[in-house]
């Protein structure tokens, strides 16, 4: 396997000229893409049509630039673009064989390279792997329901990406579904109860639920302790490699794996931290200085206001904002450190982190380029 990641510019969420020109380039060959994830200039609320606006222009693009059209590839779209965040999409493109289908199959295959000596010990390159769940009834976002089809979801992405170990597993973005009030009334209508009544917060619970998934999948959290309410509450359980993001733009959940593998090849990889805080930049930071001479390629990050309403002691107003959503005020405040950072304003930050890092905090992942 062989996977690539490039970013291109976007004047709008429909604007594809960006992606044509590349794709004329060289820069990538639509037929080898397998996710893209975009940052739209919406609010990143429950009505940011911005997102599904994207992905409508995005399908359009590949089904005329792919011979008998690409509906495997997974878009998740996260909007919100405040502060200096620079809208964008990010093309994640993956050729040759995808991962293998067992467990039992990589070790048969890993003992035989071993035995012709095609195994040398080198670095590790950038795996992708991508899976969808299947779709949700309103009634079961925000529950153990949601996070055990997510669960099952990254394991076969993990698999997909011919990852062997779980500490190659660096970044696991999903983009999940929230509640609308069409799906609230027809809850109503078959008297079964919802995890909330609330659309902006059904963002939060879907956010939360996913991110337990992924974390119950990849050993952070064991599943057989996990209650159900513990879910938007318990914030000692998250994964550290956890990214969601709610959308009304699907049903289901796109996952998509990022990790490392030593049958994948390339100048690609990828690692990461987690920021204890919403102006943590040395996390970052140190993530560069330990890849000196590396092109950094693209930055993938959350942002959360802290629930308790300080970050280092000092009091902040984003919980009490009734005008700005808090996630508008985190990942603008997220981006803008990481930015200067990184010195690139046209990163992936995406707001909302229940159970995504520990508390008021998130991971942050860098893909980079070996020269």
């Amino acid at each position: 396997m062989k996977c690539s990641v490039i970013k291109i510019p976007a004047g709008a969420p429909h604007d594809m000229s960006g992606l044509k020109a590349s794709a004329e380039e060289g820069l990538f060959r639509p037929e080898e893409v397998v996710a893209v994830l975009g940052k739209t200039e919406g609010n990143g609320c429950v009505n940011d049509f911005t997102r599904g606006y994207a992905v409508m222009a995005l399908k359009d693009f590949f089904a005329g630039a792919v011979k008998g059209g690409a509906a495997d590839i997974s878009y998740v779209m996260s909007g919100g673009t405040e502060g200096v965040l620079s809208p964008h999409f990010t093309v994640i493109s993956r050729s040759g064989q995808a991962g293998l289908a067992s467990e039992r199959e990589r070790d048969q295959d890993q003992s035989q390279d071993q035995e012709q000596g095609l195994i040398t010990g080198g670095p590790k390159s950038l795996a992708i792997g991508v899976a969808r769940t299947r779709d949700f009834l309103p009634e079961e976002l925000g529950r153990l329901s949601q996070v055990d089809a997510v669960a099952e979801a990254v394991a076969r992405a993990v698999r997909d990406a011919g990852i062997t170990s779980l500490q190659d597993v660096h970044f696991v973005q999903i983009k999940c579904p929230l509640l609308t009030a069409e799906q609230i009334y027809d809850a109503h209508s078959r008297q079964v109860s919802l995890v909330t009544e609330d659309t902006y917060k059904s963002m939060g619970y879907s956010r939360g639920a996913s991110a337990l998934g992924a974390a119950a999948a990849l050993g952070e959290v064991e599943r057989s302790a996990l209650r159900e309410e513990e879910i938007g509450v318990n914030w000692d359980k998250f994964s550290r490699v956890a990214s969601t993001s709610a959308g009304s733009e699907l049903a289901c959940c796109e996952v998509i794996v990022f990790g490392n593998s030593q049958s994948a090849e390339g100048q690609y990889h990828i690692d990461h931290a987690v920021m204890q805080d919403a102006i943590d930049g040395a996390a970052l930071q140190g993530l560069l200085d330990r890849y000196p001479g590396e092109e950094l390629v693209q930055v993938l990050a959350k942002a959360e206001a802290d629930p308790d309403g300080v970050i280092r002691g000092r009091r902040h107003i984003m919980l009490d904002d009734s005008d700005i959503n808090h996630t508008r005020h985190a990942r603008a405040v997220v981006g803008g450190v990481l930015a200067y950072v990184g010195g690139d304003p046209m990163i992936y930050v995406s707001g909302g982190g229940e159970h995504q890092g520990p508390k008021g905090g998130g991971p942050v992942a860098a893909v980079f380029r070996r020269r």
